[in-house]
């Protein structure tokens, strides 16, 4: 991974650069990160929110009610609607950035497997993540 890395929405109306290395790779299996990634999880690399420079015009957050009773907003591009962020009411400072959204989605590499007890049987997880059955604490 080079510093900084970048990436957005497959239609380009939304990019992003990061200057700094994620401090979390992990995949969500939350049933609202299901709904929203479309498969049984969501690849996310945690950052500062500080670090991250957003550029484009056509960003749009859904705001939902996480089961931890915090506020979760999904950013996806309202044009073509590829989700790009995740962010919780709870930890402004934090970004989350889709593994999917990265220029070069190659380097991503989770270590950690969260709410691992909504997790879809019909998917294998790597035995080598950390899990955790609810958030990561």
């Amino acid at each position: 991974m080079e510093l900084p890395f970048s990436g957005g929405c497959i239609c380009r109306a939304i990019r992003y650069q990061c200057t700094v290395r994620p401090l979390v790779m992990g995949n969500c299996h939350c049933r609202d990160c299901q709904y929203s990634s479309g498969t049984a999880f969501s690849s996310v690399l945690g950052v500062s929110a500080d670090s991250l420079t957003i550029s484009g015009n056509t960003l749009k957050y859904y705001e939902s009610m996480a089961e931890s009773g915090e506020k979760v907003y999904r950013g996806f591009c309202s044009e073509c609607g590829t989700p790009v962020f995740a962010k919780s009411g709870a930890h402004p400072e934090f970004m989350g950035i889709k593994a999917a959204s990265l220029d070069d989605p190659s380097w991503f590499s989770p270590n950690t497997d969260i709410w691992t007890d909504s997790a879809q049987p019909w998917h294998v997880m790597n035995p080598d993540t950390l899990k955790f059955p609810k958030e990561l604490q």
